[in-house]
């Protein structure tokens, strides 16, 4: 089975596939709380727990994560966003190899996005894009809507999540062969 995560200090979008590709468990996990998760360590330790149990009901083989940002653009990201984005990337790829003795495998957003036949028309906004594709194509990621009838915020980070896992099948899928 491959774990695939969107790892973000806001919302980190998880999804497990079976070795077949279709999706097991989808889900995200909200640490917008700062009265719940005031550090990164105290998110750090929710993500632990959550994979704990992960392990636990599921036999996870590989496991693949979204590339952290490595740099600027205008209108985008400050370095300490980028900086703190990275080391919980950090801290969650070692909560994954200690939990499941895995080494993770890192997915740009935009190969991964490519591998999956997602492609980004210039001008557009690439989670929009994502998440169209996601609503159309793929019925396994519960999606669920505000009042003004958009995507709720967690559902992006759960479509990017699914991204990446069908990205780290993909190309365990070549590795078979």
């Amino acid at each position: 089975m491959i774990l695939g995560l969107d790892v973000s200090t806001s919302i980190t979008g998880v999804t497990i596939l079976d070795n077949s590709g279709n999706i097991i468990f989808c889900e995200a996990w909200d640490m917008r709380n700062k009265k719940h998760y005031p550090t990164l360590f105290h998110k750090g330790q929710k993500v632990k727990e959550l994979l704990k149990q992960i392990k636990k009901q599921h036999n996870v083989t590989s496991i693949f994560i979204e590339q952290s940002l490595q740099s600027f653009r205008s209108g985008f990201s400050s370095a300490k966003t980028l900086s703190t984005l990275s080391r919980f990337n950090g801290i969650v790829s070692w909560l994954c190899y200690e939990i499941f003795h895995l080494e993770p495998g890192y997915v740009a957003a935009t190969s991964a996005r490519k591998k999956c036949g997602i492609t980004i028309p210039k001008g557009s906004k690439a989670k929009q894009v994502v998440m169209q594709y996601v609503i159309d194509n793929i019925p396994g990621v519960p999606i669920t809507y505000t009042k003004n009838d958009n995507p709720k915020p967690h559902c992006y980070d759960m479509a990017d999540s699914w991204v990446v896992a069908k990205a780290g099948w993909l190309d365990w899928q070549a590795q078979q062969r």
